[in-house]
């Protein structure tokens, strides 16, 4: 295998080794080569690929599938980029939300699809990724739901917590209760009013230009093509998938 083809260089493993588990200070069994496990993930988020067809050279493709299942279950994942994006740049945030195709091979999770945030929209089976990014277009949090859903349903448990500046977002996000929101939060909304409202409020629209570093994101963690298009069963798996590779954008 062309190790050229790795995901992870020295600098970034470096910062993401000590936040594994098995390592060998940690207490119980020591994990086999984190570094050739996440190698071992990224090419398959990378490829979008299946389990099955993980090259060789990874090891056992049904020890890897059941050692990622486990850290996601554990959230490991989650840690990684919390830990590698923890200092963002909230002058102001953006919101917005992006849709992927569901492959016909995902939708048999227990539960049924709607239980695993995948739903039937125009494009056929999809998810919806609703994204929370800071000033510089960097991913603060993010949440899946069904295709069919609307964004604004992302919107409460995204900016819970957090605090900004300002908030630019598309007309679709102009509802009352969360202009009402940023106002006692002291936030501007910087969000164009629908066209239906009879009174048509003002909005900074040279502020508002910088909205497209949501849409910025959204293009560069699709460049994985597990990411672009959904293959994972259980929308933990895919949370998985995601956190992974914005901790490594995040660490760049």
């Amino acid at each position: 295998m062309d190790e050229k083809r790795f995901v992870l260089s020295d600098r970034t493993w470096e910062r993401l080794a000590p936040l594994l588990p098995g390592k060998a200070t940690d207490s119980g069994r020591t994990g086999s080569d984190n570094r050739l496990f996440l190698e071992a993930v990224f090419w398959r988020v990378r490829t979008g690929s299946p389990w099955r067809d993980l090259p060789a050279n990874f090891g056992n493709w049904n020890s890897q599938f059941r050692r990622f299942r486990r850290w996601a279950e554990r959230g490991v994942f989650e840690s990684l980029f919390n830990a590698m994006s923890n200092d963002p740049d909230l002058e102001y945030a953006m919101i917005d939300g992006t849709i992927v195709s569901v492959h016909q091979k995902a939708t048999g999770a227990k539960g049924g699809p709607q239980n695993q945030a995948i739903g039937r929209s125009r494009g056929g089976l999809t998810t919806k990724i609703v994204a929370l990014v800071d000033a510089l277009g960097n991913l603060v949090k993010f949440l899946l739901l069904p295709g069919q859903a609307h964004d604004m349903k992302g919107v409460a448990p995204l900016i819970r917590g957090v605090s900004f500046g300002a908030l630019l977002a598309d007309k679709a996000f102009d509802a009352n209760w969360l202009l009402e929101e940023l106002g006692e939060r002291g936030a501007i909304a910087v969000i164009p009013p629908k066209s239906n409202r009879i009174v048509q409020r003002e909005y900074d629209a040279e502020v508002y230009c910088w909205r497209h570093l949501v849409e910025n994101y959204f293009a560069k963690i699709k460049e994985f093509r597990g990411i672009a298009t959904r293959y994972d069963k259980t929308d933990s798996s895919y949370i998985a998938n995601w956190n992974l590779v914005a901790a490594l954008i995040a660490s760049r």
